[in-house]
């Protein structure tokens, strides 16, 4: 039987609202075919300006939409089985991080369920996020995987993985921001430190790194050429020089490490 809503979504948090954007200000779905629950007033009212369906009744939602994305707390995630009273979705999308999809499964009572599991990161925010997506449980269905696909396609880029690498992804894309953010900063702070007022340093360190990422996109060189490009004339050397004498590269890796090793506690427990 054809239901009432072709997505709801049990949470509408920070990640929970910004798919919701994503999905209604792109015109992917429109409002009437979304559904959405949440404990907080406050986060029901939000998304009740983008033209969605509200309520407080997670059963209800589960129960009459065709996709169910669980977008709470991974603490949460009991609380939401639990309101369930047994009813048993067959089509689940978690942004929920660090819960696999057979515990996904077992508590939801196993069956036929599909999950598909997604990591997104905080640019995701403006449409510029790096995304982690496993959709292998709805390889059988295209129609499934396009929808899944393109609801999150608003958001960023994706990077479709199988779910053994989402907490790689994790690790390195969804953590990935605060690392890049201190270093534009630290940019920022250096150009001031050379006599440059604040706003012309913000302008030239953003430019900078956008226009260096873009480089590296655009894949014409190696990023080895790239580097040797970026030290031609002397000054670019010195730059390298310290920052591999300080250890950049394994100051990157134990960050990205020790994002995983954190992850892996919280969710253990």
């Amino acid at each position: 039987m054809k239901k009432q809503y072709k997505l709801g979504v049990i949470g509408c948090g920070f990640i929970g609202e910004t798919i919701l954007k994503g999905a209604v200000l792109s015109d992917f779905l429109r409002g009437k075919k979304i559904i959405v629950s949440d404990i907080s007033e406050e986060n029901l009212d939000k998304a009740d300006e983008l033209g969605v369906h509200v309520t407080t009744d997670n059963k209800f939602v589960a129960e009459n939409s065709e996709f169910l994305l669980l977008a709470v707390k991974p603490c949460d995630f009991a609380g939401v089985v639990d309101s369930l009273q047994g009813y048993r979705p067959d089509k689940v999308i978690s942004v929920i991080l660090g819960v696999k999809k057979n515990t996904i499964k077992n508590a939801l009572g196993v069956g036929l369920i599909k999950v598909a599991r997604c990591a997104l990161n905080l640019p995701c925010t403006i449409g510029s996020g790096a995304i982690g997506l496993d959709m292998t449980d709805f390889n059988k269905s295209n129609d499934d995987t396009d929808f899944i696909y393109s609801l999150f396609s608003q958001l960023g880029t994706i990077v479709s993985v199988d779910e053994s690498k989402i907490d790689a992804v994790t690790a390195l894309s969804v953590n990935g921001p605060a690392s890049v953010i201190m270093f534009i900063d630290s940019l920022i702070e250096a150009g001031v430190k050379q006599g440059l007022p604040r706003s012309e340093a913000k302008i030239l360190a953003v430019q900078t790194v956008l226009g260096s990422a873009e480089m590296v996109q655009r894949e014409e060189n190696t990023v080895s050429e790239l580097l040797s490009l970026a030290c031609r004339g002397g000054t670019g050397i010195e730059a390298v020089k310290t920052l591999e004498e300080r250890g950049l590269r394994q100051i990157v890796c134990d960050t990205v490490e020790a994002c995983a090793s954190r992850a892996k506690e919280l969710y253990d427990k």
